[in-house]
Order: C-alpha cells, then sequence, then structure tokens
C-alpha cells in the first residue's frame, strides 16, 4: 500500500496546557501510594520547597523527547510564572522543538512501528512515534545559519546565541509564547551544553561555509 506525505503528517502533538486543571489532589493522592507515584509526589514536594526558598536557584534541565512529546507549553508556563532562574537542555529541546515551532512548524503523532524505510522515503522524521517533516527541519536549519550571518564573528557561548534567537523570534515568530522568546523575555538564560549536536550544527557549519575566514562559533567550555 502506498503512502504519500501528507498522510503521515495529519495530527499534530498537542502541547499540554497545565493551566487548564489543578494536579495538585492526584498528585497530593499519590504521595500515600507506592512505586513511581510516591516518587513522583515527592518530587512535586521538593519543588514547592524550591519555590518557597528565596535563596535557592532552580535550574530546569530538559531532554528532546519530552519537548515533542507536548510538554514544550507547561515548561514555557513555568518560566512565565517565574518558576525556573536558569535552563540547561539538548539542542533537541531548543532548536528542533521549540524553535522549529516557533517559526510555525509542528511535531505529528505517529506509530514507533512505522516501516523507516518508508518514513525515508517520504522524507520523515522520526522520535520514537512521534514526526517531524524533515524539508521544515531542513528550513530551521537555513535560518539557524542566516541569524548566525548577521553576528559579529567570534565566539559564543550557548546562552549568548540562543538569547540572539530569542531576540530573532521576537520579530519572527509565527507562534508566540516558545520557551526561547520567554526566556528572552524573562531573561532567564538557556545553557546548552551540546549545543551543535543537533541539527542546529547543519545551520552553523552552512554559515561557516559561506564566511570561511571570518565567522561565529559555538564556545562549549564556557
Amino acid at each position: 500500500m502506498g503512502h504519500n506525505k501528507s498522510s503521515f503528517l495529519k495530527n499534530p502533538v498537542e502541547h499540554i496546557d497545565i493551566t487548564s486543571f489543578d494536579a495538585r489532589p492526584i498528585i497530593d493522592s499519590m504521595s500515600k501510594m507506592s512505586f513511581v507515584s510516591r516518587e513522583t509526589a515527592n518530587a512535586a514536594k521538593i519543588y514547592n520547597n524550591m519555590l518557597n526558598d528565596k535563596d535557592c536557584t532552580v535550574f530546569l534541565t530538559l531532554a528532546g523527547s519530552t519537548s515533542a512529546a507536548g510538554c514544550m507549553k507547561l515548561y514555557a508556563d513555568l518560566v512565565k510564572n517565574n518558576m525556573v532562574d536558569a535552563i540547561v537542555a539538548t539542542g533537541a529541546s531548543i532548536i528542533d522543538m521549540d524553535f522549529f515551532e516557533a517559526l510555525g512548524f509542528k511535531h505529528y503523532q505517529g506509530s514507533q512501528f512505522q516501516d523507516d524505510g518508508v518514513l525515508r522515503d517520504n522524507y520523515i522524521d522520526r522520535i520514537y512515534d512521534t514526526y517531524i517533516d524533515e524539508d521544515e527541519l531542513q528550513t530551521c536549519d537555513k535560518i539557524i545559519g542566516e541569524i548566525a550571518d548577521t553576528l559579529e564573528p567570534r565566539a559564543y557561548t550557548s546562552r549568548e546565541f540562543i538569547k540572539e534567537l530569542g531576540k530573532y523570534l521576537k520579530s519572527n515568530s509565527k507562534k508566540k509564547g516558545s520557551l526561547i522568546e520567554l526566556a528572552y523575555d524573562h531573561n532567564v538564560p538557556i545553557f546548552c551544553p551540546a549545543f551543535t549536536d543537533s541539527s542546529a550544527g547543519f545551520g552553523l557549519v552552512m554559515h561557516q561555509e559561506r564566511n570561511p575566514s571570518s565567522h561565529m562559533t559555538i564556545e562549549s567550555i564556557k
């Protein structure tokens, strides 16, 4: 049976809105249970203690899979409500998920059992049971390179470069309320230790190819 690209990319992932319901009763009840339920409730209690301690710095650490899976609005709301002081993330979370969607693109519900050869024929990338249009991802990479072209040629920390992405989104985002843009607005630094270990690396390669003797680069140690 033949497939076309649109047949795979039809059910967008919708990010959960934690402000639309009150999860506290179920978390409280989980504290009286066992295994991961009790651990989850205990984690919520520790987080509440962190928020109540004015001297406590809260770092939010992210893996790309949770971002693609529908948690991006949750993270953005934490920043918006002053519940996070700094973010440490993978390049996938920041670029392939958040910046990508801020440009107006989406992730789609798929299947972990789909033949990857068929997906490859349709130029679709798979994150477990979630699909991304590779053409759109390449557009995202291209824009990363174009932003790099506009910057002073020097070494940038991931925090500095992601701040530049936030500045770009202020006037160019198709979807408002992205994590990068909100972090820019609220002066919350985003650190990405392995920034080029994501599709953003392709954008920076293109930038350096265009500017072989005078280009920006990511200073991973600093």
